[in-house]
């Protein structure tokens, strides 16, 4: 993806972060033309970015004070704050823009929004959701939070990082929100796949024998994350054909063989045990989805307890 020639003349951007992804975000940048300045604590991490014509900042004062618009993209944001919330560099971010690629917390998210307000800083937050050899693609994700007018205003740049790219709203945690959320949903998936090979391999049964039904599982997924979203808003919580009656023996089922090989099934016990509490409080002809309102209840209940009022950064 290019801009146009006048684009790229008045265009400027600095990365800060050269890890694997600060790398492939600042090559998508120097691909569509535009005038990359790069910096990494670790020195010589820019490299193959110089060779390919990107300037390389002798400190990260200078780097932000090259462009109207900084990506940051480093570990986490104890790792970012190191590095804007030096004196130098605070002062030279003054009046320039900041979108923060880097994940976190949405607590964070706020507590450096909050920053740049008090220092005059333009600030984004956002969460790359796709691996590094996505970005210059159409297959890159990318999600935004914080003010719409800056966000429009740097739009024809971000553009350049492939892909689609989504302003979720003003709240400037959003876009942490987002990551953690779908974060939740991968890890926690990986955690099971690993588990069932484990269990599977105990059977006598290899991973690839196991992956092409795995795969099959995977893919009636897309269609119960639609139901079960549109249940869960609506308040209904229909066990039909599954209820958490049928849910707690299956799982049983899987404790039991894992347990007998001498394999940790704590996070199925984990989930066992929310679906039986549910059970508990009469849900048992109801679907499994009923956790996820037993999980914010306890959330409710245990910020009311603390005095806690909801966020609305």
């Amino acid at each position: 993806m290019s801009l146009h020639s006048e684009q790229r003349e008045q265009s400027a951007v600095t990365v800060i972060g050269l890890g694997p992804m600060g790398r492939a975000l600042a090559g998508a940048f120097l691909e569509a033309g535009l005038r990359t300045t790069v910096w990494n604590r670790t020195p010589g991490r820019d490299r193959e970015l110089v060779e390919r014509g990107a300037v390389s900042a002798p400190s990260a004062e200078e780097a932000v004070a090259a462009s109207g618009l900084t990506v940051v993209c480093v570990v986490n944001y104890d790792a970012a704050d190191a590095i804007l919330r030096r004196d130098a560099v605070t002062g030279a971010l003054k009046g320039r823009t900041v979108v923060n690629l880097t994940a976190d917390t949405p607590d964070r998210a706020r507590d450096a929004a909050a920053w740049a307000v008090e220092h005059g800083v333009r600030y984004l937050d956002g969460a790359i959701m796709t691996p590094t050899v996505t970005i210059g693609t159409p297959d890159a994700v990318i999600l935004y939070s914080g003010s719409e007018e800056v966000y429009r205003e740097h739009r024809a740049v971000l553009d350049t990082l492939g892909g689609t790219h989504t302003h979720l709203g003003e709240r400037i945690c959003r876009a942490a929100a987002y990551d953690i959320a779908l974060l939740d949903i991968f890890w926690t998936a990986m955690s099971g796949y690993n588990h069932a090979l484990a269990v599977a391999r105990a059977e006598g049964i290899t991973a690839r024998e196991l992956a092409p039904f795995a795969a099959g599982i995977g893919a009636i997924l897309p269609a119960i994350f639609a139901v079960v979203a549109e249940e869960v808003d609506q308040g209904v919580f229909s066990g039909e054909g599954n209820p958490l009656t049928s849910t707690v023996s299956t799982m049983a089922h899987v404790i039991h063989t894992s347990e007998a090989h001498g394999i940790d099934a704590g996070v199925m016990r984990a989930a066992e045990g929310l679906a039986r509490q549910a059970i508990g409080l009469g849900h048992g002809a109801e679907g499994f989805h009923r956790v996820a309102e037993l999980l914010g209840r306890r959330r409710s209940s245990g910020a009311e307890g603390r005095g806690v009022e909801p966020v609305a950064g």
